[in-house]
């Protein structure tokens, strides 16, 4: 009689041997290619919207009519968006900026981004969320593609946001502008590492 031991110490009868799943980290990319990031995005009419606000995915696959999966090499930084409503409006708005992962990097994990990513700004509610969507508008506006922002930039307006509480007794908010200048400055300095 063929008796195994199974993870949970039980014994298994006739139980065919077969290897462990390797965790994410440590699973081999045919040719030695850098592991990517896939973000999945959504679209229901009028309920829901997952979607990119600006990113350079590698490539886009279609899943389904709802569902979508776009993926990015490692370092790329892209911006998810994500909407819902009810019968009775929208419930839930949120934004976040991240950064795709390199290999040995540390990753958070998120839902719908695998194997994770840098988290450079996190906003949540409609008017945090239209303040970051301006901002990116602003950069746009000046002829600067999102996606080559500097990430220190989108760490410090995602700190300014949480330090920033909406009332009647709240400071307005103040928040960095990216200038031409500043995105030139980022610029050299990524070219020098």
């Amino acid at each position: 009689m063929n008796m195994q031991s199974t993870p949970d110490g039980t014994v298994a009868h006739g139980a065919a041997h077969s290897p462990l799943p390797q965790p994410l980290a440590l699973q081999r990319n045919p040719a030695g290619t850098p592991p990517l990031t896939r973000v999945s995005l959504a679209y229901v009419h009028q309920r829901f919207n997952l979607y990119l606000r600006f990113g350079q995915p590698e490539h886009t696959l279609q899943l389904d009519h709802w569902r979508r999966c776009a993926v990015f090499k490692p370092l790329a930084t892209f911006c998810r968006v994500r909407w819902q409503a009810n019968d009775h409006g929208t419930t839930l708005w949120q934004l976040m900026v991240l950064q795709a992962g390199a290999p040995l990097d540390t990753l958070q994990r998120l839902p719908g981004v695998r194997p994770g990513a840098r988290l450079l700004l996190h906003a949540e509610g409609e008017l945090k969320v239209r303040t970051v969507l301006q901002q990116i508008d602003a950069i746009e506006a000046q002829g600067i593609d999102a996606c080559t922002v500097a990430t220190a930039y989108w760490c410090t307006l995602g700190n300014r946001l949480a330090a920033w509480t909406a009332g009647p007794s709240s400071a307005p908010l103040q928040l960095p502008a990216y200038t031409a200048e500043r995105h030139a400055a980022a610029l050299t300095t990524g070219e020098l590492q």
